[in-house]
């Protein structure tokens, strides 16, 4: 049987083979537009998560957390950027005011600067303090006063945020 040109035609496509091509570049554009997206929205992270060894106190607030300088007492421990400074039961049972670990090391973290986050939570002289719940109020006001004495005069309590009553 004579071929005609329509049956030629035809037989050449499938010669060719059936794969299907795939562009890439549309795939590719969306890929970078998420990807750019997620790297802006992940640097604006404004929670503060407290360890698992602090239970901190419910508060409505509405200001959101700045980068500071964190100073966190444990039942056991008062520790300043992560580092353990003293213990909570030596400095409850002390009689000075201000506790001369945590001022120092306040005073060291001034020089201590790495970072344009670090410079800028060195330079606004501003603490946070994260207690947990049991902790007295005469130790807080310890942990303050040689926040003061070190020169940070901001003091920000960390809580953990509820929902606002609506009333």
């Amino acid at each position: 049987m004579k071929q005609n040109r329509r049956m030629k035609r035809m037989a050449r496509g499938q010669k060719k083979g059936a794969t299907a091509a795939l562009s890439l570049v549309s795939l590719m554009d969306v890929f970078t537009i998420l990807v750019f997206f997620l790297l802006v929205n992940s640097s604006s992270s404004d929670v503060l998560e407290p360890p698992k060894n602090i239970k901190l106190p419910d508060s409505t607030v509405e200001a959101k957390p700045r980068e500071t300088v964190i100073v966190m007492i444990t039942p056991e421990q008062i520790l300043v950027q992560g580092t353990p400074v003293a213990a909570t039961e030596d400095v409850i049972n002390s009689k000075a005011s201000i506790i001369v670990e945590v001022k120092e090391r306040l005073l060291l973290q001034k020089q201590k600067v790495i970072g344009i986050s670090k410079k800028v939570a060195a330079e606004g002289r501003e603490v946070t303090v994260l207690a947990h719940r049991t902790v007295p109020f005469h130790l807080m006001k310890k942990v303050m006063a040689s926040c003061t004495s070190a020169g940070y005069g901001k003091i920000s309590l960390a809580v953990i945020q509820k929902a606002k009553d609506k009333g």
